[in-house]
Order: structure tokens, then sequence, then C-alpha cells
């Protein structure tokens, strides 16, 4: 089986609630770095997703509390 068959085949099977969570939340990543790509430059934007991550790795951002 080729690559091009196996990307055809994922294609045509039904998308789970889950992938469809990822992939909206891949979408709003692509906005938000356009965005700060357009505001601050390419460095910037890949350095606050290179910052965000070791932040996620080193238990940094712990979960989110309801404002008071």
């Amino acid at each position: 089986m080729t690559k091009g068959q196996d990307m055809t085949q994922a294609a045509q099977m039904p998308q789970t609630a889950e992938d469809a969570s990822k992939d909206a939340f891949f979408a709003r990543i692509a906005e938000v770095s356009q965005e700060m790509i357009a505001a601050h430059g390419k460095d910037f934007a890949m350095g606050t997703l290179v910052l965000a991550a070791r932040w996620i790795a080193s238990d940094k951002i712990g979960p989110t509390q309801a404002p008071h």
C-alpha cells in the first residue's frame, strides 16, 4: 500500500469527536500564529510557541482557574 492510498483511506474514515476537537485547536493555534507573525514577525511567533511548549513540559502551566 502506498502513502497516497493510506491518506485516501484515512480521509474516508469518519472523524471522532476527539479528532474534531484536536483539529479545532490546531486551527485556533494557526490563526493566533498568523496574527503574531503579522504583528511582530516570525521570530516572535516561533519563540512564543516554543516557550509555551517548554512551560507545558515543565508543568509551569497548570489547570485554568475560574476568574474571581
